[in-house]
């Protein structure tokens, strides 16, 4: 007797055992199931060509995409600034099951396809935005023009709108005009495609005599300093951003100054943004701070996490 039941004693605590063990592999699967929402499908759609230009915002829109669990897709134009390009993309977007999408407005005038969906932009405000993601435009191009101010030498200041369709860009050059016009500072202005500005910059000095240039985005910032160290040019630069090549032109003094903001909190904050659109919850993103660098800035630990984000 002793025997069976020790036998059946034996039986019962396997039972037991082997329930267990199939309760907890089996509840985390049912509980996964019923309370996990799929992720937030996010499309992401420059202006530019160059996707290079976005690395850093990049960075900060993978980190908040994993936090918050949203899946990302990058698209660039074929050409810089194409906005029948970006409309078609924002469609074909719309229409191929993104939730949300963040843009980069090619055309600031251009109203937003965004019946089925809310959209988030950055750099400049569009008819259709749920947030808008930037720097106070105005403000920025107001600071580059009083640093370039500190620099002048009475000669004119050429300043080149590469993107007329941005608002955000053009605010900027609108406020350095004027800010460079009150101090009594001859002003010349030109307007060209970023691809041609090389192409098109000697004749410009030539032309205007100028001793400082002024350019408004990343990418005219670049190509201009590019153009400028290859072949030797004397005129100051000033420009907008912070890429790695950007940062390299100012150590070098290539560039005079860049007015600068965090392009890592940038992308983070419009993708924090677009998955509260996409959940139709309210989300406030207030202007960027922003500051001017010159070449001995950069190595100042503040600027050194401005120019080289790590995520965390």
């Amino acid at each position: 007797m002793r025997q069976k039941r020790n036998v059946v004693i034996q039986l019962t605590i396997l039972v037991a055992l082997g329930t267990a063990v199939i309760l907890t592999l089996v509840l985390p699967q049912l509980t996964i199931t019923r309370t996990s929402t799929p992720p937030v499908e996010l499309s992401v759609i420059l202006r530019d060509s160059d996707s290079t230009l976005w690395s850093n915002a990049r960075l900060g829109m993978e980190q908040a995409a994993g936090e918050l669990r949203a899946e990302l897709r990058f698209l660039t134009l074929s050409s810089a600034n194409d906005s029948a390009e970006q409309a078609d993309l924002i469609a074909r977007e719309a229409e191929g099951g993104a939730d949300v999408m963040v843009v980069v407005p090619a055309d600031s005038g251009q109203p937003l396809a965004t019946e089925q969906l809310p959209v988030v932009t950055m750099e400049s405000w569009a008819e259709g935005a749920a947030v808008t993601v930037s720097p106070d435009n105005e403000a920025l191009g107001q600071e580059l023009a009083q640093c370039a101010l500190e620099d002048w030498a009475g000669s004119p200041v050429l300043l080149i709108q590469t993107a007329p369709a941005s608002a955000g860009v053009s605010q900027r050059l609108a406020a350095a005009r004027q800010t460079l016009e009150e101090a009594g500072v001859l002003v010349e202005a030109a307007e060209c495609p970023v691809e041609e500005l090389v192409s098109v910059l000697p004749d410009l000095l030539k032309q205007t005599g100028a001793g400082q240039v002024m350019v408004f985005e990343p990418a005219a910032t670049q190509r201009a300093a590019e153009y400028k160290e290859n072949v030797g040019l004397s005129q100051m630069l000033y420009g907008v951003g912070v890429t790695s090549r950007i940062a390299a032109y100012l150590e070098r003094e290539t560039v005079t100054a860049v007015a600068a903001w965090s392009d890592f909190a940038a992308g983070y904050l419009a993708v924090e943004g677009a998955v509260h659109a996409a959940q139709r919850k309210p989300y406030q993103a207030d202007p960027l701070p922003f500051t001017v660098l010159r070449g001995e800035d950069i190595y100042e630990p503040d600027n050194q996490k401005l120019l080289f984000p790590v995520t965390n």
